[in-house]
């Protein structure tokens, strides 16, 4: 979700070579704001859901609504959906439901799904492994274990990875990223949160994308050029641009 003014927010991401953006909602409102977004700029797309906070909102009517928001041209996705069970703001029951739910109606529509998952790693899988065969499914900002990571390679999903992998304490994720396929990774946000280092304090924004493919870069040893033409191609397919 853009917080800053978003022609300065837009001006500033393309400076640094960031072209296109996603901005991503977690209930209708939210969805709304991101509609009126993409309308209203170029380079700004949408992915919409109810996210695992908000599932107590996703009643049958508002599942009617987001199906008819979902079929806007600029619409790339639907998410952001998953599990919380770290905050539960909403019950289990009601996210795993919530979870299901929207699975069903991205694979219905052909829609990749874009996952939340936080102290949740054994139900998001279950789920998925019901749910997601043959679908497009990235895990956004991964908190998964290697087991976990292991897991989603076999099943070709994608990982998201954002500012954390900056972090001088995210070891376990780096070596993830060291072992997972270049190909299946995809660069994000998650503004305004997890701000790479050495911005953290200040609201994150897509302009910081490059520090995150430098750290990637460092990782896999290869050059921030190479990593920045893999993961854009990789975005391209996943969310067919």
């Amino acid at each position: 979700m853009i917080k800053r003014e978003p022609n300065k927010v837009i001006h500033d991401a393309l400076e640094k070579g960031i072209i296109k953006i996603i901005s991503i909602g977690v209930d209708l409102e939210s969805n709304k704001k991101n509609l009126d977004y993409a309308k209203h700029y170029q380079n700004v797309y949408t992915a919409m859901g109810f996210h695992p906070h908000e599932s107590k909102k996703m009643k049958d009517g508002e599942l009617i609504q987001l199906e008819e928001m979902l079929s806007y041209s600029k619409n790339i996705a639907l998410g952001e959906i998953g599990l919380d069970y770290y905050y539960q703001h909403s019950p289990k029951e009601i996210q795993k439901i919530a979870f299901r739910e929207q699975l069903d109606l991205a694979k219905r529509l052909d829609l990749p799904v874009i996952i939340h998952d936080r102290e949740a790693h054994e139900d998001t899988m279950k789920i998925l492994g019901e749910k997601a065969s043959g679908m497009k499914v990235v895990l956004h900002c991964f908190s998964g274990d290697r087991n976990m990571a292991q897991w989603c390679v076999r099943q070709g999903f994608y990982f998201g990875i954002g500012g954390v992998i900056t972090f001088k304490n995210a070891r376990k994720l780096a070596q993830i990223v060291q072992e997972i396929p270049l190909n299946k990774i995809l660069l994000e946000t998650d503004s305004p949160f997890l701000t790479p280092y050495p911005f953290r304090g200040k609201p994150n924004e897509p302009q910081y994308i490059p520090l995150i493919a430098g750290k990637i870069a460092d990782l896999k040893e290869k050059k921030i050029s190479e990593i920045a033409e893999i993961t854009t191609k990789n975005a391209c397919q996943f969310f067919s641009f």
